[in-house]
């Protein structure tokens, strides 16, 4: 990862890539009837400083790629970023990232801007993704001023839409990773929780194939309805 990253700046500084306008950026795609068993999909995690997205800051991000069917260990994303201000004595022992290692990370808005070029525009799913998606459009918006919407898809609502009778003991990560007998090699990581939750995310997808879902339009019209049902029964 750090080799790319240092060929990317290289070629960054040198013109070839895009520069710091997001116009020059990939755009994000659009929900279509692109196969399920074909797309590229980029599975994301961050680490933060806290919980509330007005007041707290990205420290780190890990991501993966899953196409065709699968993980690809070699087209994954994982940096911590340079923020050395940024007070995480309160969170430290969660995350285990520490002031010296917001000295030595990467600077953010080259970091963002790898990220994106990264991304290509392709969906993203992420577990609890509302949390994510608060969080990273805050900090693409506050430095580089990027404000296009990528299509996200939530992980945790993935999972229960195509194992509704699954007996897990929890709506956590760790529980559906117990229910499957996923082994977790770090948690609160964002790297392995971004590897983790890309399995997971291929477990669902596999099933919702057998289950007759093969297009990306039609897994988000099943999240949809998923979402209306819960909605309903609320009431």
């Amino acid at each position: 990862m750090f080799e790319h990253i240092k060929q990317w700046l290289a070629q960054r500084r040198s013109g070839v890539t895009g520069d710091h306008d997001p116009e020059h950026l990939p755009t994000p795609k659009t929900v279509d009837d692109q196969q399920l068993s074909r797309c590229r999909l980029v599975v994301l995690d961050l680490e933060t400083t806290g919980l509330n997205s007005s007041k707290d800051e990205v420290i780190a991000i890990g991501a993966v790629a899953i196409e065709g069917g699968v993980i690809h260990l070699n087209d994954q994303f994982d940096l911590i970023l340079r923020r050395p201000e940024l007070d995480i004595r309160e969170t430290v022992l969660i995350h285990g990232i520490g002031t010296e290692a917001l000295t030595q990370g990467h600077e953010t808005e080259d970091a963002l801007l790898y990220l994106l070029e990264w991304m290509n525009g392709d969906p993203v799913l992420a577990y609890h993704s509302a949390f994510d998606q608060k969080f990273l459009e805050k900090t693409l918006k506050a430095q580089l001023g990027y404000t296009l919407p990528h299509v996200w898809m939530d992980v945790a609502e993935l999972l229960p839409a195509f194992f509704p009778h699954a007996d897990v003991k929890g709506r956590g990560l760790d529980h559906w990773s117990d229910y499957f007998r996923l082994e977790v090699s770090e948690r609160h990581h964002a790297a392995a929780d971004a590897l983790v939750t890309a399995e997971l995310t291929l477990v669902a997808l596999n099933k919702a194939q057998k289950n007759g879902v093969k297009t990306l339009k039609e897994l988000v019209e099943k999240l949809h309805y998923q979402r209306r049902l819960k909605n309903m029964h609320r009431y």
